[in-house]
């Protein structure tokens, strides 16, 4: 089991560092549709055969697949806004060395490079857990996980437009400096986490998720120009399945897991991250079939016959709406919860698809669609981090968070290879060369609709929500200092985490006591049923917390209040001994 240290960072957090986090992952983002206006010219401008050239898309896929949960676990270790400019810094390496190549293998590993910014998203929301209060967290968190898709949704027109006016190479020096911005912004604004979880780098946990997690996404993504049924493709999928398997026994067996798979089969974090890849699996339905639709001849007797620029601005209010979304979603969760949010998310991109059917013969209806799925997808990707926040440990955030965005980009791989073979089965020849037709992009929407219900299953299989942690607490106090108590008390934030078993299970009714160094008691309150407690502090100092619970042993912590209007996160970990209630 691991702990968390307790700290203080270096200053205290602005209120810019959610806007520049928020930046940092819409600028990570970017990476994953940055050459999608150009994807049909990429085997003439690499000189090289179409199957070849997929793979300055697919080396992005892989290596954020691959970065995500890894980063998380350093950022968890070594410091999250370390890992976070480390990331951002890789990112602009790789953008500068696509910008100055047109030979494919450099292309290749310039892209492979780009992909590994991925890891920033969790690792922001990790900041943002570790260093906001309460009642701001959700809010940004909602928008730092919508800076996927608001990315993604914002690089379309603006790549294409490059793309239609100047050199392709200038869409990665854009790239390399918008990375460069978000590197500073991150040194001049946001400071530290001081969380920390003990322990050591589970390397060999690494390889072996990183060489499953290749073996099942090369087969997802390449399967159509393979082949679904070729030996090649059904033998990666199997060696994915050994190696997964052999790499979860070894988790479950190591002492510092990469990632704890005890906590991820929680059904709070399971069905979340289920409900993860659907959403991803119907966020990417929409970017790709939109812009095929408006840009195809309108002699197709469908097609919306607009330019690569204006294809991209019909398609930009998904992302604009997903943005914009973030402090709606801030209210809904305040008042009836993540999991009500998520739900509602799914119910209204479920009806963005269902009525797109319907609107597909004018460049407007595209744009209500787009606006609608952006607003539930908005809903439902802003409720996926505080669902996982919320059922795991504060030393677990950055690691959890990252299986959670894998979780989406399994998801975004798997609605790529079957859309993409939906479209090329349901093409007609004109001219000699396959055209999607009208059927295939309906067919394309009605698998985005399922893959929307089988979400909404998994939502609905969520536990129902712990009560919010409290923001009062029972000071215990003489009369003579109840007045200046009361009054530190909504000054001041004190002390917050979790009571945990040595299993990592949370520890419902704890008792928890707050002890000052004169050895009083300064405040003492229950843990609530998600083992959540929160604890006031009259004054800046050194404190003991003591936990105690029925059926475990009781534990005494030592931590130290700066006196900021700020929590110090702590988790409080009962040894595993039984003792007589």
């Amino acid at each position: 089991m691991t702990h968390t240290t307790t700290d203080q960072p270096g200053r205290r957090p602005s209120g810019a560092v959610v806007p520049v986090l928020a930046f940092a992952g819409i600028v990570v983002a970017v990476m994953q549709t940055l050459l999608v206006p150009v994807i049909k010219d990429l085997p003439q401008l690499l000189d090289t055969a179409p199957s070849n050239a997929t793979w300055v898309l697919t080396s992005t896929l892989l290596s954020g697949a691959v970065a995500t949960p890894i980063m998380g676990r350093l950022g968890d270790l070594y410091g999250k806004r370390r890992m976070l400019i480390l990331s951002l810094a890789v990112m602009v390496a790789g953008a500068l060395i696509s910008a100055l190549t047109s030979q494919l293998l450099t292309m290749i590993v310039g892209r492979t490079l780009q992909g590994f910014a991925m890891g920033a998203i969790p690792l922001g929301i990790g900041l943002m857990r570790d260093m906001l209060p309460r009642e701001k967290l959700g809010s940004a968190m909602a928008l730092m996980s919508s800076s996927i898709g608001v990315g993604g949704g914002l690089a379309l027109p603006a790549a294409a437009l490059v793309a239609q006016h100047t050199n392709w190479h200038a869409l990665f020096y854009g790239a390399a400096g918008l990375g460069a911005l978000a590197i500073v912004l991150t040194l001049l604004v946001v400071p530290e986490s001081p969380m920390r979880a003990q322990g050591s780098f589970d390397l060999l946990g690494a390889l072996g998720l990183s060489t499953g997690l290749v073996l099942l996404l090369l087969p997802i993504t390449k399967g159509s120009d393979w082949g679904w049924s070729s030996g090649t493709t059904l033998g990666l999928f199997a060696a994915s399945v050994v190696v997964l398997l052999l790499w979860g026994l070894f988790e479950l067996r190591h002492r510092a897991p990469l990632v704890d798979l005890r906590t991820t089969a929680r059904p709070a974090v399971l069905f979340t991250n289920l409900a993860s890849i659907m959403v991803g699996v119907a966020f990417y339905v929409v970017s790709l079939v939109l812009p095929q639709l408006l840009q195809l001849p309108s002699a197709t007797g469908y097609g919306l016959g607009r330019s690569m620029v204006v294809a991209g601005l019909c398609v930009a209010p998904l992302g604009l709406t997903m943005m914009f979304t973030a402090p709606v979603y801030a209210r809904l969760s305040a008042r009836y919860g993540p999991k009500v949010t998520l739900i509602i998310g799914l119910l209204i991109i479920a009806i963005g698809y269902g009525g797109g059917l319907g609107l597909m013969d004018a460049a407007w209806q595209t744009i209500v669609t787009s606006v609608v799925l952006g607003a539930g997808i908005g809903l439902a990707y802003s409720s996926l981090p505080a669902l996982i926040v919320g059922a795991v440990p504060a030393s677990e955030t950055g690691a959890a968070n990252g299986l959670n965005t894998l979780m989406r980009s399994i998801g975004t791989s798997v609605s790529s290879a079957v859309i993409g073979m939906v479209l090329a089965n349901t093409a007609k020849k004109a001219g000699g060369v396959a055209i999607p037709t009208m059927h295939g992009f309906r067919v394309s929407f009605l698998i985005a609709t399922a893959a929307v219900a089988v979400g909404l299953l998994m939502a609905l299989c969520l536990p129902k929500a712990a009560r919010p942690v409290q923001q009062h607490t029972q000071l215990r106090a003489s009369s003579e200092e109840d007045a200046s108590l009361a009054q530190a008390e909504e000054a001041l934030r004190g002390f917050r985490g979790r009571v945990l078993g040595a299993d990592g299970v949370p520890v419902a009714r704890a008792k928890v006591t707050l002890i000052d160094r004169r050895g009083r008691q300064a405040g003492a309150t229950v843990s609530e049923e998600d083992g959540t407690y929160a604890l006031a502090v009259p004054a800046q100092g050194a404190y003991v917390l003591a936990a105690k619970a029925s059926g475990h042993g009781p534990l005494a912590s030592s931590a130290t209040h700066s006196g900021e209007e700020r929590a110090v996160v702590l988790d409080l970990s009962l040894p595993g001994e039984t003792v007589n209630a």
